[in-house]
């Protein structure tokens, strides 16, 4: 599995400091271990990209997974990113795409009052725990049809315009389904990166931005291998492995259901 999230970044850019996202990919090995595969860059700022540079760029991210040695992605979640779909299919055409659950509800929200927030989330919860795909675009039918869901159409077009991408998340039991849910995986990880690029400002060029969330990626995972050495009353083995790799849990329930899922996939 690969999990993909941005952190946005202030950087200079002719002479002007614009927004920037700066992508993160983790990936799930069949070890059930995260690892980062790396960061990138969007080439121009954050307000003027069009569809088409996004799905260039998520294009050459792509590409750059597999051939520092990515072979199989089983399944990619990720926020809807433009173009990102189309690009992921092309570099490994078998792989599925899933909308992550929690950014979906975010979404939805967002276009509501927040004193709606709290019946609305009830309303979304019975679509996202459904125990089918059908039942949940019943759930979707029946929230469409409350005095809630006929005030604000716009947040039932959050769903409808990513149903697609996010059904297959519904082919699977909880032990999968947990892991699918949301991007937490990387977004812990962007919680703690974004405290040391607030620290700095704006950047004077995107290979600085690149070069210290690098570094900043190493002492966290530093740190988390010398704290579970330390629960475990083991030597971390630092230094000697760049990320050493947070292991996943639930992973074995889930690693079974994925090898029926996706037979002969899985090495």
């Amino acid at each position: 599995m690969v999990f993909l999230d941005a952190l946005v970044v202030k950087v200079r850019d002719n002479h002007t400091v614009a927004n920037k996202p700066a992508y993160l990919a983790v990936g799930i090995d069949a070890d059930g271990d995260k690892h980062v595969l790396g960061i990138w860059l969007a080439r121009t700022p954050q307000q003027t990209t069009t569809a088409a540079e996004g799905a260039k760029f998520w294009a050459s991210v792509m590409s750059d997974l597999r051939n520092r040695g990515v072979v199989d992605i089983l399944i990619a979640c990720c926020d809807g990113l433009t173009g990102f779909e189309e690009a992921i299919t092309t570099a490994f055409p078998h792989t599925t795409v899933q909308t992550c659950v929690v950014h979906l509800i975010r979404n939805a929200l967002r276009l509501v009052p927040r004193k709606h927030h709290s019946a609305m989330a009830a309303d979304l919860k019975k679509i996202y725990t459904a125990p089918t795909a059908e039942a949940a675009f019943d759930a979707l039918a029946a929230f469409a049809d409350t005095d809630l869901g006929r005030r604000h159409p716009q947040a039932v077009k959050v769903w409808e315009n990513a149903w697609d991408r996010f059904t297959p998340f519904l082919a699977f039991t909880p032990p999968v389904r947990r892991l699918l849910y949301t991007t937490n995986s990387i977004e812990s990880l962007n919680y703690q990166l974004r405290k040391v690029t607030k620290a700095r400002g704006h950047f004077p060029s995107d290979d600085a931005v690149v070069k210290l969330l690098w570094l900043a990626i190493l002492n966290i995972e530093d740190k988390r291998a010398r704290e579970r050495a330390a629960g475990t009353g083991k030597r971390s083995g630092y230094p000697g492995r760049l990320i050493e790799g947070q292991h996943t849990r639930g992973w074995r329930e889930a690693l079974n259901e994925l090898t029926i899922a996706y037979p002969g996939r899985i090495r």
